[in-house]
């Protein structure tokens, strides 16, 4: 069996032309994987980089964080020492309220005793001048007395006198 030295070479042809179009499509294949691979390693560097800055934006947000717990812990204190100063300013506020109050009684009260003072004031002098007006009577009466007096002795003495004259006649 022999076979034809043509068909042989046709078949080697077809063969070696099936061979190219099966080389021809993997070098196409392999191009094309070639070129996706170079796609995906840019997408994966592109990914690395992406991760990168990610890694980045989470650090400064973390720092971000941390400074805005501070900020929240200053301001809780702030806070609290706002609302120890606002309830110290109510108690002060009550207890000026307080003694607004009390300022008011003891000024009432002041007007009240200034106005008994004056009262006793007039009193005393309507008294002073009773006073006075007594001692002056009673300046008279003593003069008035005293010169009884000697009124009396002056008559006692003259009566004595004539009851002596009297006598010795």
């Amino acid at each position: 069996m022999s076979a034809n030295p043509n068909t042989n070479t046709n078949r080697i042809q077809e063969k070696m032309k099936s061979l190219r179009a099966e080389a021809d499509t993997a070098i196409e294949r392999a191009e094309l994987a070639g070129a996706r691979c170079k796609a995906l390693e840019q997408e994966i560097l592109g990914h690395q980089q992406e991760r990168t800055s990610l890694s980045h934006k989470l650090s400064v947000l973390d720092t971000d964080l941390q400074k805005a717990e501070g900020d929240v812990h200053t301001l809780k204190s702030a806070k609290e020492e706002t609302d120890k100063a606002v309830s110290q300013n109510d108690q002060y506020r009550r207890k000026i309220e307080m003694l607004e109050a009390e300022l008011d009684a003891a000024d009432k009260n002041l007007k009240e005793t200034t106005e008994k003072l004056r009262q006793v004031d007039i009193r005393a002098e309507h008294f002073e001048r009773q006073v006075a007006i007594l001692e002056q009577d009673k300046d008279k009466l003593e003069k008035k007395y005293e010169e009884s007096e000697a009124k009396y002795r002056k008559s006692k003495a003259d009566l004595d006198a004539l009851v002596l004259e009297m006598e010795s006649i």
